[in-house]
């Protein structure tokens, strides 16, 4: 738990301290979600408009959060979900805006290039079941400990791993063309 928590719950509770203790919020909360948020995005801009997105849910939803986890473990998943939504509207826009004068990559080296193994990589993810493929993300692309997973998702450690190891073994399927 963050040192300020209790302090900013306990004034956001009050409706004089309310704007004062989200003052409070974003600055206790802020450098920690841009760093996570810019796993997903990296680009500074993209990042800090999922942040603001971020801060908007909190600032709606503060009245809301029951106190099962910390208020970061709560802040991380608002910004979960808001990195998972952003991907998958990147992703869609570049399916469907390619340049004009858009070539298809070179393989006459016979091997596929960097953005078709990416490409494949991201299908192959959007296969998973919706647990798997948030356990894959966050242990893939975010190296997250299975401990701090587990408290953020409140789910054993075993139970992570056995979803990791699935959801691995279905993208190798996948990219195998099984």
């Amino acid at each position: 738990m963050h040192e300020n928590e209790k302090a900013i719950l306990e004034a956001f509770n009050d409706p004089t301290q309310r704007e004062a203790a989200f003052g409070m919020l974003v600055n206790e909360y802020s450098k920690p979600l841009y760093r996570q948020i810019y796993r997903y995005t990296n680009n500074h801009e993209d990042t800090n408009d999922v942040l603001q997105l971020v801060l908007i849910k909190a600032w709606r939803y503060l009245d809301n959060f029951r106190g099962d986890a910390s208020l970061y473990t709560w802040l991380f998943r608002i910004a979960f979900n808001e990195c998972h939504t952003f991907t998958k509207q990147q992703q869609r826009k570049q399916l469907h805006q390619l340049p004009d004068h858009y070539d298809a990559p070179d393989t006459s080296s016979g091997g596929p290039s960097p953005e078709e193994i990416q490409q494949k990589l991201l299908v192959a993810i959007e296969t998973l079941p919706d647990k798997q493929r948030e356990v894959f993300t966050l242990r893939y692309y975010d190296e997250m400990p299975y401990e701090e997973m587990s408290r953020l998702l409140g789910t054993s450690e075993g139970a992570l791993k056995a979803s990791y190891h699935h959801a691995v073994k279905k993208i190798e399927a996948v990219l195998k063309g099984e």
